[in-house]
């Protein structure tokens, strides 16, 4: 059974920085594609970060370049996202999503529907 469960959200003000973790379970983890979507009050769930399963490719939304990174580690089947320099722009819940269908080393989709599986969900909240 695939699960990915997302921690490390909370209320900070701009310009802070937090870290997101995605624990996942149940699958492959090393050979999938991953990434992080957003979605804010009354909007659309929007692509964030992906990144390859062999971890040398990622691709950011232009909105994130430069202040976010993601990272993963496949022994412990984590996928991490570093963001500084925070925005209250940036508040939306943030989910972690694993594309878990047969991909290529670089391949880094950023379309909701190349991925399988979703976490619940995790609040980030940036005061102004």
């Amino acid at each position: 059974q695939v699960q990915l469960v997302e921690s490390g959200g909370g209320l900070v003000q701009a310009g802070e920085s937090l870290r997101l973790s995605c624990a996942a379970s149940g699958w492959a983890f090393s050979t999938s594609p991953m990434a992080w979507f957003r979605q804010g009050p009354g909007m659309e769930r929007e692509f964030v970060v992906g990144i390859s399963w062999g971890g040398a490719s990622a691709l950011y939304a232009p909105s994130v370049q430069g202040r976010f990174t993601i990272s993963r580690d496949n022994a412990k089947d984590l996928v991490a996202l570093q963001m500084n320099s925070l925005k209250p722009e940036d508040t939306a819940v943030y989910y972690c999503a694993a594309r878990t269908r047969r991909s290529w080393r670089g391949y880094v989709p950023k379309e909701k529907d190349e991925y399988d599986y979703w976490g619940q969900g995790t609040q980030v909240t940036v005061s102004s």
